[in-house]
């Protein structure tokens, strides 16, 4: 007689995916997360890959990972996970201790043989010697099963032992009492020109779910709560792709067409090829040869009158800095994309790090003031990215904009907005045979120069590199006007605090602790001072999206709290950055640079420490 399973209702679980480069656990990741946001759950993704191309196989460098958070409201990744699908020895040992204690640990035992093992660096089998005894291990020959299955099918031997990650899918599914409707929808239209392939993986999938339901290896299931949403369209979205939806929209409310000049870099590169996508909406997309050419063809599109923007990470924002220092003295309107990670140099491709702030705020000749902005999560790229353009093309300066490789590659449930929802862009262009145009007058509010489109008539001047002549645009060296035109463009960065939104601050709006952060950690640090103050303690959490310039009303928050703890995933750059600007503050610093987001917990152990 079968047993009745067991459905435990839970707010929210977190899965990782762990296989060998080769596994497929992108894909896997993503259809699971997909799944679960069609099933009405909140998620947030993180996928974590090697940087080593081609790893060897069944090796500790060659881990590919991809870790899901669903439930009711799911701001972070989550620090350890409940469910573990390793598929060899090598992604058990380098996830394990990122698993819950009492946490399921799902392997191919197809995978643990001699040679497996010790590619691994293992002395002895871990499904055998005791080790993992403080957690639920199912070890079946998934990737005999999944072969039979597919074998069955027509697909050769090679190929049907790829599919091995469709039936661990499916046994997940069924631990989550999903359908599989809405996966297989999602595997047709990913193999919509190889319906046979999609056929395969279906079947592998199905054979997956019923072995977990026949087999009675999971007697407890899960009900996850799903999320409570305001009406309109949602998806998944990672904060590449979202960037690249805030720029056309930019370009649409402005009324320019979108210029991208760019050149390939992890983990930047799919905003590139997202936007190559939107011919049809007049983006013109331009692959450069390197950096440096990138930025150069971004600034000439710009002062032919485009939207101009230019993507990259942390060496190649390296690169452009000279041509970013003459966008600067040509003040054109430009968009800089940093999708930040591990350095210096190559440093860690594909780990996460927010590594270039110095670099954005202070890495040009001269007084090259840009402004900087930085989102904090992936849908916040998207309004980040529309408000770089806007800054950008309404001061006539540039502005980068800063995420990283956490939140441009991973994901979470974005509502579509309405484009009638989004405010104006409203570029100061210049009229053909303006009486009164010059080519360094200046709006007498905003300190912005005019935008002087080439071939209208009666709007010739001098451009380049070299200082120009206040108001008339004549080349000088004249030290009193090239003091005052440096004070020029300081100041029209400067004066951009009066339009931006005032700091918000969530929690005591005085007290013991103010917890600083910026960028891509909000949620963490938004969670870990939520759970200190539910214990008592007078703790606030005010969160930087604005750098340069600074809300203005900082100063004015950070006097009401007794200490001010900085946290950043670098060694103290915004820390140090706060103590040039307000420097009649002390700032304490939290860092971690090890490629990897903080955890809620050690946010709340050194929150409490400095208490």
């Amino acid at each position: 007689m079968a047993t009745q399973k067991q459905i435990v209702e839970r707010d929210s679980v977190v899965v990782k995916f762990a296989g060998d480069s080769g596994d497929g656990m992108q894909l896997t990741g993503t259809l699971f997360s997909d799944t679960a946001a069609l099933a009405g759950n909140d998620i947030a993704t993180f996928p974590d890959y090697p940087a080593e191309i081609r790893a060897p196989h069944n090796t500790i460098a060659g881990v590919s990972g991809f870790q899901v958070h669903i439930g009711k409201e799911t701001r972070i990744i989550g620090d350890q996970c409940d469910i573990l699908v390793a598929m060899n020895p090598a992604s058990l040992l380098a996830n394990l201790k990122w698993v819950k204690s009492g946490g399921v640990i799902l392997v191919d035992g197809d995978a643990f043989d001699d040679p497996a093992l010790k590619k691994a660096c293992c002395t002895t089998n871990p499904l055998e010697d005791g080790s993992l005894s403080s957690y639920r291990v199912v070890s079946p020959p998934i990737t005999t099963m999944a072969k039979e299955t597919a074998s069955a099918l027509g697909m050769d031997t090679k190929s049907a032992a790829r599919t091995k990650n469709m039936f661990c899918l499916g046994i997940i599914y069924y631990i989550f009492n999903f359908e599989l409707e809405a996966p297989f929808k999602l595997l047709d239209k990913r193999f919509a020109k190889k319906l046979d392939l999609a056929l395969v993986n279906k079947q592998v999938m199905q054979k997956g779910f019923d072995f977990a339901e026949t087999m009675e290896i999971f007697q407890t299931t899960y009900q996850i709560s799903t999320v409570n949403l305001p009406k309109g369209k949602y998806r998944n979205i990672t904060g590449n792709i979202a960037t690249a939806w805030g720029l056309l929209a930019a370009a649409e409310k402005s009324g320019h067409n979108l210029f991208l000049g760019s050149y390939p870099i992890t983990p930047a590169t799919d905003i590139l090829c997202e936007l190559a996508r939107y011919k049809s909406l007049s983006a013109k997309v331009f692959q450069a040869e390197d950096e440096i050419a990138g930025i150069c063809s971004a600034i000439g599109a710009s002062y032919a009158g485009a939207m101009a923007c230019t993507t990259t990470s942390g060496p190649g924002l390296s690169l452009k800095a000279e041509a970013l220092g003459l966008a600067v003295i040509m003040e054109l309107p430009l968009v800089v994309v940093d999708v930040q990670r591990g350095g210096p140099s190559t440093g860690l491709p594909t780990k996460s790090e927010q590594s270039d702030l110095n670099i954005a705020l202070y890495g040009r000749n001269g007084e090259a003031p840009c402004i900087v902005i930085a989102a904090s999560s992936p849908g916040d790229c998207f309004y980040q990215a529309f408000n770089a353009a806007k800054l950008a093309m309404e001061s006539m300066t540039p502005c980068i904009v800063l995420t990283d490789g956490y939140i441009g590659q991973g994901s979470e449930l974005f509502k579509i907005p309405r484009m009638s929802d989004m405010p104006a862009i409203n570029p100061p262009v210049v009229k053909a045979n303006d009486p009164d145009y010059h080519p360094y007058a200046r709006d007498p509010e905003t300190l912005a120069r005019k935008w002087a489109i080439p071939g209208t008539e009666g709007l010739r001047h001098r451009i380049g590199g070299l200082e120009k002549t206040d108001v008339f645009g004549n080349v000088s060296t004249d030290p009193i006007n090239h003091e005052k035109m440096v004070y020029y463009r300081k100041e029209k960065v400067n004066r951009l605090a009066d339009k931006l939104p005032e700091q918000e601050v969530f929690g005591h709006p005085e007290g013991d602790l103010l917890v600083v952060s910026w960028g891509g950690t909000r949620g963490q640090v938004c969670v870990a001072t939520k759970e200190v103050r539910e214990s008592g303690k007078k703790v606030a959490h005010a969160h930087f999206t604005n750098i340069m310039p600074l809300p203005k009303n900082t100063a004015e928050i950070f006097s009401k709290y007794k200490k001010i703890l900085v946290c950043e995933l670098n060694n103290g750059q915004f820390a140090n950055y706060l103590r040039t600007q307000h420097p009649q503050f002390k700032y304490l610093q939290y860092n971690k640079v090890q490629g990897l987001p903080f955890t809620v917990q050690e946010l709340v152990n050194q929150i409490n420490n400095v208490l």
